[in-house]
Formats: structure tokens, sequence, C-alpha cells
């Protein structure tokens, strides 16, 4: 007899990418079971988020993990004004990135765990941040963990000829050294702005092709990379999880990534 073994019609296309989020204060404990109905990993900060005095996330790990999610873990880095000269900015590398590491010791982080360095100025590195953005670089994979940088993916007008994608220029010059990409383009298209997708996009549809995370949506929208997507944002400009009532305040940032654990910190995916 013949069996001929044919697929279930209706059956649930598995995703080939990760949603996930992030936002500089944390979520709260009891917002988790929801949050993890749509997102698979969330931002995970190892220091202060920008501009903020405290860190809200730190000692939460476990209680994330346990949860469900995976991690991008990452550390703010130091504005352009800070670097003041190259052998300052090289000392200031190396002096964020024992923190860095520190911090993901004592957060139980595993070995091997990708740590974003938050890179929050576009357009073409100068001499001082890329000493700053390689010494973290170089010290970070030296000390058993992976380094990654956070930064923008949107093409920045140097001049009438020339343009600049900052992942390109971090990538371009740093001679062959490992670095994860977390990238940044919220331009609409090709984000599709504040949405939950199913079937997330691939993190090279962002316009880096070898972009590992993609974060496609901000909260507050920038009014003028997201008129094409306005709609899909809240009235109030920010973008709020499918599961979360506005006045929580609890907007987001929304990512997708090529893993449910883009920064491999849960250890044993």
């Amino acid at each position: 007899m013949l069996l001929l073994l044919i697929a279930p019609l209706h059956a649930q296309e598995k995703p080939s990418f990760y949603l996930g989020f992030d936002r500089n204060n944390y979520p709260g404990d009891e917002n988790l079971k929801a949050l993890h109905q749509t997102f698979s990993y969330m931002g995970y900060w190892l220091g202060h988020p920008p501009s903020a005095k405290t860190n809200t996330w730190k000692g939460k790990r476990r209680k994330i993990e346990a949860a469900g999610f995976g991690f991008l873990v990452l550390y703010n880095g130091r504005a352009y004004v800070q670097l003041k000269s190259v052998a300052n900015a090289t000392r200031l590398g190396k002096l964020d990135a024992a923190a860095a590491i520190s911090a993901a010791h004592r957060e139980g982080f595993p070995g091997g765990t990708v740590i974003f360095l938050d890179q929050e100025e576009g357009g073409r590195m100068l001499l001082e941040q890329k000493a700053y953005i390689y010494a973290w670089v170089d010290a970070v994979n030296a000390s058993g963990f992976a380094a990654g940088v956070y930064c923008s993916g949107i093409a920045n007008q140097e001049s009438e000829r020339v343009s600049i994608v900052t992942a390109d220029d971090i990538r371009d010059n740093a001679h062959g050294r490992q670095i994860a990409f977390w990238i940044a383009n919220d331009t609409c298209p090709p984000s599709p702005g504040c949405a939950f997708p199913k079937l997330p996009p691939s993190p090279s549809q962002s316009g880096v092709k070898f972009a590992d995370v993609w974060q496609f949506a901000q909260s507050p929208r920038r009014p003028a990379v997201t008129a094409n997507c306005v709609k899909t944002y809240n009235a109030d400009g920010n973008c709020y999880p499918p599961e979360m009532d506005t006045a929580t305040g609890l907007h987001i940032d929304i990512e997708t990534a090529n893993s449910p654990d883009p920064s491999h910190g849960r250890g044993h995916e």
C-alpha cells in the first residue's frame, strides 16, 4: 500500500526572524507575560541608559529569562564631545569596556554574550569616535564576551555626491574585527512603522545587508522619516505593544533579529 503524507493545509508557518523591543526603563515584572505574547527578546541595559540617572534593569536578568525572553544586551557609549582626543578616546573606550564587562559578569550573563555599544551619533565617524569604538570592541572581544555596535543604518548626506551609512563606515574601517551590528532605520519605507508582523522582516531589509538586528520603530516617532507610516503610531507619537493599554505609558522601540536571543545571553540556546 502506498501511503501519501500530506502536510496540513493550515499548518502555521514558523518565522525565520523574530520580534523584540527595547526601552530605557524596565517594563515591570507584571508585564512580562503579556509582552512575551508578541516579543521573543528585549533590550537589557548594563549601565545607565541615555540621559538616565539610574538603571532600572539592574538585577532583572533571571526574571526576564524565566519569562522566556532572549536578550539584546547594551551599554551606553560616549558622545563625540566627551572624547576630546584620540588618546583620550582610546582610554575611555577601554574604561567603558571594563565597566560593561564587569556589569555583564555581575548580572550573570554567560561568556560569549554579545554586548552592543550604543552609538547614538550618525554619519561618518571621526577619528576620536573610531578610536573609542575600536578600543571598546577590542577589550570586549578579548574578555570572553563578544562585541556589537548599535548605530544608524540611514544614509547621511555628507555632500552632494557622498552619503555615509554609519554601520558601513564602522564596518569598513574595522580591519577585520568581529562586530555584530544592531542597526537603526525607522524610515518608512523600508520600515513598516509601529507594526507587529507575525512573520517579521529580515534585518537585511533595513538596507544594511550584514545587520544582525534591525530597529525599525522608535518612540517617539520622528516626523521627518515616518510620514509614510504615521497612522501606525499612537496619536501621542509613540509606539505601544498590542497587549498594553496606552495609559500605562509603556512605549517601546521595535526590533527584528536573526535569532530569538540576539545577544546569546540565555547561555543555552
